[in-house]
Parts: structure tokens; sequence; C-alpha cells
């Protein structure tokens, strides 16, 4: 188990995070929410990462306009989400991502976000050069900057089933980027790696997670 932390962006922005692992851990991950916030899954995730060894930070995200946001995985949930996602300018979002990995104070420093933290991640590989290693699990953004060059490894997972990112947008991706790691999973939704979601699917998670952890291991 973790604690609640208080970092400092470079725009002097104050922001609570999770943290957890141990600190002098031999790898060094950020963990980035969906848009349901910091809430209990995400947290477990965190948890997950730092038993595998990984010192892990889980930012805040939504601080930036509401403070001590967790929702629920329902319709209200996501239109809560989606609002306060939209008052987020993406540069003060990066600026949160890079005070994290100034944090935790690793030579290398890696990312993983799932749905709109793995756009942010992408984000992070491609507009910054803070991160040695990216991780994106079905980020809906990501096909629009497809064209986008990481300054990083990265490595994508997507739900072939997903009602949200179609396969045209994964392709659109693969295209510009054929040797980058790109996963698709037969059967899966969108939030297919998430349990306390209605479209969890339990084989494609772990298999998605395998290949996280063996991507992460190899690179950081």
């Amino acid at each position: 188990m973790g604690n609640a932390t208080i970092l400092t962006a470079s725009d002097g922005h104050r922001f609570e995070a999770y943290r957890t692992g141990l600190p002098d851990a031999p790898r060094a991950l950020i963990v980035v929410q969906e848009i349901f916030g910091v809430n209990h899954h995400i947290r477990s995730v965190a948890d997950g990462f730092g038993d595998s060894g990984f010192a892990v930070i889980a930012p805040a995200i939504f601080d930036r306009v509401r403070s001590g946001v967790e929702l629920g995985y329902d319709e209200a949930g996501m239109k809560t989400g989606i609002e306060l996602m939209q008052q987020i300018p993406l540069e003060q979002t990066l600026a949160d991502l890079i005070a994290c990995a100034d944090a935790l104070g690793h030579a290398k420093v890696g990312i993983v976000g799932y749905c709109w933290g793995g756009s942010l991640a992408w984000a992070a590989a491609t507009r910054t050069q803070r991160f040695a290693a990216s991780v994106g699990w079905y980020g809906g953004a990501i096909a629009q900057t497809a064209d986008a060059s990481p300054n990083c490894p990265v490595q994508l997972h997507f739900g072939a089933d997903d009602d949200h990112i179609p396969l045209s947008d994964v392709d659109k991706i693969r295209a510009p980027h054929p040797d980058m790691e790109i996963y698709v999973y037969e059967g899966a939704g969108h939030g297919f790696g998430c349990s306390e979601r209605g479209s969890y699917e339990a084989r494609s998670a772990a298999l998605a997670q395998e290949r996280t952890l063996s991507f992460l291991q190899h690179t950081l």
C-alpha cells in the first residue's frame, strides 16, 4: 500500500499524487489515470507495479480543476470525468508528469497510462524528452497525432472490439511506426484492463500486463 504526497509542477501548481513501491527500487514508473481519477483501481494498478519492483507515482491530474476526484464507472462518472478533462490544457498535464519524473529521481523513468492516461503517455513520449519508455492502453486520442515521433520506445495496447477506438485508428498509428510494439486483443473492448468495469476481459488484461512488464523491464 502506498500513501499520498504533494508535488509541485514547474508553474507552481501543487497537486496530490499516490506514491507506492520502494523509493530505491531499480526502476521508476508513472501511472496515469483514466478519466475517473486516481481511484481504487488506479491505486491498485500502481501497487501492482510497486510489487513488481518499481518506484511508482500516480498523479491526480484533475487537481488542476478539482481535488480529491474519484469517480465511478457509470454514465455520471464518465460525464464528470470528460468535463474535467476538457478543462485541463495538455501542457499543464505534461508539467505535472515531468514533476512526477523529477520526484522519482531515477535516471530513467517510464510512464504507463490507461484510456485518457494512454493518450497522455503518448503525448509524454512525443512532446517531451523526459521519459525512457512509454506504454499506452486504449488511448483514444493517439491517432490524432499518429505522425508524431516518440523520443523513447513505445508500446501500445488496443481492444479489437473497442467502440471508442476503431481499428482504422490503430492502422493509422501503425502506418508511420511499423516497428512499434502495437498489440490488438480479440474480443476485448474499451477499458478491458480494468477489473471494475463491465468491459473487463481477464485473459487480454493478463497478456497485456505481461507484455507491459516485460517491455518496461527491458527498457528501464
